[in-house]
């Protein structure tokens, strides 16, 4: 693979605090508290930082994510020929693509284990350090 295990697994785990965020149930202005950080609010820098790790891979490792993301929701079955597809449909910002995809998680998570990568130890070792 042309990226690090341990990078998409980080990518796994934002994607997956991001995918948790739910509509606000409070009115713009309240106070952000303990309750309401499950919220999707603005000030939350989550997706912001998910998208700034995915900006600063080099253009290998993001052709390996949406690689990797294509072999998990079954597109390719080969890794070789999803990342050579990759890099040559690269038109506009990685993040916002993957970002954009429903299920990106479980699609990361998934190609990982079909290119014989346990993620579980990777994101048990993140959720540690969070």
């Amino acid at each position: 693979m042309d990226i690090s295990p341990n990078k998409v697994a980080f990518v796994i785990v934002r994607a997956r605090e991001l995918g948790a965020k739910v509509g606000r149930w409070d009115r713009p202005g309240d106070e952000a508290d303990g309750d309401t950080i499950l919220e999707a609010r603005p000030s939350d820098g989550t997706g912001r930082e998910l998208q700034s790790f995915i900006r600063g891979l080099n253009e290998d490792e993001k052709a390996a994510l949406v690689a990797i993301t294509w072999i998990g929701r079954e597109t390719f079955d080969d890794y070789a020929e999803a990342f050579e597809t990759a890099k040559q449909e690269a038109t506009g910002p990685t993040e916002k693509y993957l970002l954009g995809i429903p299920l990106l998680a479980d699609y990361l998570e998934d190609g990982l284990e079909r290119l014989g990568v346990d993620t579980s130890e990777l994101e048990d070792e993140l959720y540690r350090k969070a």
